[in-house]
């Protein structure tokens, strides 16, 4: 073992300890990790946003971050706390990744997060031999890739599959080609979701876990590395195997259990995604703030006005999404999918429209490379796409939401309790992630159930005007669109019908997704105690839901007087205390 790889091991051997102190580690290592990578803006930084821009530039890794990140044991937030790792809430999980993701979503996802993608279906469904096998190899500094099956509408990523046939004497020979692999020449173990079943259906597919370096000669060929216009410092290669050994001993759970885990892990890793990407796009908010600002010895322009803080509210509105989706992950293990789906669905639309408001303030400013000020928003739009956060993704989160809809319709909607508020209530103690515990399938709609609670709470308010009564409103037109919605859903056609992959089906899920994101951001707020008074306080949710309302065509009350400058003030004292625009108003490096 590395002297790099022994430091991060012995980083990573304490255990998470009780869960009343998972929260405060969680914090404290993700403000060390924040202090460690320093100031972005510092042009002589070698984390900064100028290195890391330069090596973008060069299309390869930035050595030196990567470097600090193996002294720190990052690897070590992948690994489950019972097997030596940090791993215990997604939620947590999630704000210790956020510092790297803030800068660059590329180092992210090439030095770490793809390692969490692959090995979910271990901790899933492995046994104990693969589960300590995996441990040892993240925290000894190793890194894990995943070979996608092909999904429809498929990405680079996504596109093509291997298939595994059954080997005389036993185990399986693997075959097949795949372009574009993430870090596919640099892992240490390569987790393939392989056909091994030519019909169609959910017991296509299973799971090995394979070591590269005990390939037979002749059987697995490195294919040459892909160029991409987003994500250039990841790294993107190929893979080709023809008639590698597949032992049975490196098949993860059972023959055929390929589609369920992909749909068990994969809510974990949208929700997860969610949580960091949004840290992103922070970082180009704080530009167009310092680009609206600098040089002024007056108030903000009024144009940016509306940009700034629209964006703003929408960072908080997806933060909330996200850190529900993953709260729920833990909470309600067993009926986190559709959410998950649903908030995966919305996050993305809502980043890239964020960009876009955010361009008009930035001008030419926000695609100059040498100018770490400023072009972050330029890397951010080109690595989103590839980050999973482009069509293929939308088509996967419409699979898993529109088979549900009639069910939810027939079965949930204004008929089941509220979650725990638990959900929604910031420092509150929440089980650990299992995923063995997570659940594709049925479990009713939590979000829906807090929607209409929350609505009914506010309903009260809404003679009161002002910003109450503005919220009360929005609340109130929410659940009527999801009364419209269940009656629409009624008549959907069952589930396993070709008709619902009609494209005015699939509408639907763009309807339904909106909705989780209000009952998200409603729960949010009703969830504060007190201790953030701009968070308790409305003016942010009234802004944020007056934006999710408009985007789903429900009618929205004028914004009350006052909102969008409390908003406003908010986000300049955010952005002049070095804090950034999340619901924890995370301290960020100067």
């Amino acid at each position: 073992m590395t002297g790099t790889a022994q430091t991060a091991a012995a980083a990573a051997s304490a255990p998470g300890g009780p869960p009343g102190r998972w929260e405060a580690d969680a914090r404290a290592r993700a403000a060390r990790l924040e202090a460690l990578l320093g100031d972005p803006y510092e042009p002589a930084n070698p984390h900064g946003l100028r290195a890391l821009f330069d090596a973008d530039g060069r299309r390869t890794p930035p050595p030196d971050t990567e470097a600090l990140l193996d002294e720190v044991g990052w690897a070590a937030e992948f690994v489950p706390a019972a097997y030596g790792g940090r791993l215990t809430r997604a939620d947590l999980l999630a704000r210790a990744l956020r510092p790297v993701f803030r800068r660059d979503v590329a180092l992210g996802f090439g030095h770490g997060i793809t390692s969490m993608f692959a090995t979910g279906a271990v901790w899933a469904a492995g046994d104990e031999r693969l589960r300590h096998e995996v441990a040892a190899l993240l925290l000894g500094g190793g890194r894990a890739t995943i070979l996608h099956h092909e999904l429809a509408h498929a990405n680079a990523i996504l596109r093509d599959e291997f298939t595994a046939r059954p080997a005389p004497g036993g185990g399986h020979r693997l075959y097949g080609r795949k372009d574009v692999v993430i870090n596919a020449s640099r892992a240490d173990a390569h987790v393939v979701y392989a056909r091994t079943d030519a019909a169609r259906g959910p017991r296509s597919h299973s799971v090995f876990l394979l070591d590269p370096a005990r390939a037979a000669p002749g059987t697995m060929r490195h294919l040459p590395r892909v160029e991409t216009s987003g994500m250039r410092g990841a790294l993107f290669s190929g893979l080709e195997f023809e008639g590698r050994a597949v032992p049975g001993d490196t098949l993860v759970g059972g023959l055929g259990d390929g589609v369920a885990l992909a749909l068990r892990t994969f809510q974990v890793n949208r929700s997860v995604i969610c949580g960091v990407v949004t840290a992103a796009a922070d970082t180009v908010l704080h530009s167009a703030v310092r680009a609206a600002t600098t040089g002024r010895a007056g108030p903000v322009a009024r144009r940016w006005h509306k940009p700034l803080t629209g964006v703003f509210a929408d960072l908080l509105a997806c933060d909330a999404m996200a850190t529900v989706a993953l709260r729920a992950l833990g909470l309600l293990p067993g009926r986190a999918h559709v959410c998950a789906a649903a908030v995966k669905y919305v996050v993305p639309d809502l980043l890239r429209e964020d960009l876009e408001e955010l361009a008009a303030v930035l001008g030419g400013r926000g695609y100059d490379l040498d100018s770490p000020e400023y072009g972050a928003l330029d890397k951010l739009v080109r690595d989103l796409p590839v980050a999973g956060l482009g069509h293929a993704g939308t088509a996967s989160c419409q699979a898993v939401i529109v088979p549900q809809l009639r069910t939810l319709a027939e079965t949930a909607w204004f008929t089941e309790e509220e979650p725990p508020p638990e959900l929604f209530r910031p420092g509150a103690e929440l089980p650990a992630l299992d995923f063995r515990t997570l659940g594709i399938a049925g479990g009713g709609d939590f979000m829906a159930a807090s929607l209409a609670g929350s609505a009914a709470r506010l309903a009260a308010g809404r003679a009161a005007g002002g910003q109450i009564g503005a919220l009360a409103e929005l609340a109130e037109a929410f659940v009527a669109e999801l009364r419209a919605l269940r009656e629409t859903c009624r008549t959907l056609p069952p589930y396993g019908s070709r008709g619902l992959a009609d494209p005015a089906v699939c509408v639907l899920s763009d309807r339904y997704s909106l909705l989780v994101g209000a009952a998200a951001v409603l729960g949010v707020w009703e969830g504060q105690d007190g201790t953030d008074p701009f968070l308790a306080d409305p003016a942010w949710a009234v802004l944020a839901l007056s934006r999710l309302g408009a985007r789903l065509g429900v009618p929205v009350p004028d914004l009350p007087d006052g909102c969008v400058r409390q908003v406003l003030d908010e986000l300049i004292r955010r952005y002049r205390s070095g804090l950034g625009c999340d619901l924890d108003a995370t301290v960020l490096a100067q």
